[in-house]
């Protein structure tokens, strides 16, 4: 793995595989390719009425791509972790290159939450996401539904089903199901801007899917 580089970690991700890592502090990166893919339904993520209540109460704002080294290190900054030093690197690189992306969830001018991911085609690969506050990387999840819905994505990956994805309407399917609607999302045309997001109660009149 010691000659991963970014344009290879692409052609990895475009055959349906993934690196991790053990650890933070272990510099070996390792394959993975689960036999059931967990994805999340874009722009349909489901909110709850009580996360819909909690949001309408909170002041927090969105970005997109204003902090990508902020949001990693959020995602990172746990007792077990699976992002290590050549990964960032990497996912740094992609990000210059325009193929990763992160969004931020902020109140006032504090980061509190996010989420990040890679970019191809019109496939977004979701890697991890952070809170610092209850319900901060749910809401991220909802603006970045939006997000990908309003930039053309039809395929957003997350690697695996947890409780916490199917509270939002995660599910998972086999991976031969997976890599086909891979192959689709790939040749489309998507172009994931910095465009700034709506507030949030924009946002949440324009996100249909109710309990």
């Amino acid at each position: 793995m010691t000659l991963l580089t970014a344009e290879r970690l692409l052609q990895a991700y475009a055959q349906g595989v993934f690196p991790m890592a053990e650890s933070a502090l272990d510099t070996q990166l390792y394959w993975f390719d689960p036999p059931e893919r967990g994805v999340l339904p874009v722009g349909g993520v489901h909110i709850s009425r009580s996360m819909r209540r909690f949001l309408r109460k909170s002041n927090w704002r969105a970005s997109i791509n204003q902090d990508f080294s902020g949001v990693i290190a959020g995602c990172a900054d746990r007792e077990e972790t699976w992002i290590n030093g050549p990964l960032i690197d990497l996912y740094m690189q992609l990000f210059r290159m325009g193929n990763a992306h992160s969004l931020e969830i902020y109140e006032g001018d504090e980061l509190i939450g996010g989420t990040y991911g890679i970019s191809l085609g019109g496939a977004f690969f979701g890697e991890s996401m952070f809170s610092r506050r209850t319900n901060a990387s749910k809401a991220a999840l909802i603006w970045m539904s939006y997000q990908l819905k309003r930039t053309g994505f039809r395929l957003w990956d997350t690697q695996y089903r947890t409780e916490h994805l199917v509270s939002m309407g995660g599910y998972s399917i086999p991976r031969s199901a997976y890599r086909r609607a891979l192959l689709r999302a790939i040749m489309i045309d998507a172009k994931f801007t910095a465009t700034p997001l709506p507030d949030l109660q924009l946002l949440l009149q324009d996100m249909t899917q109710t309990s």
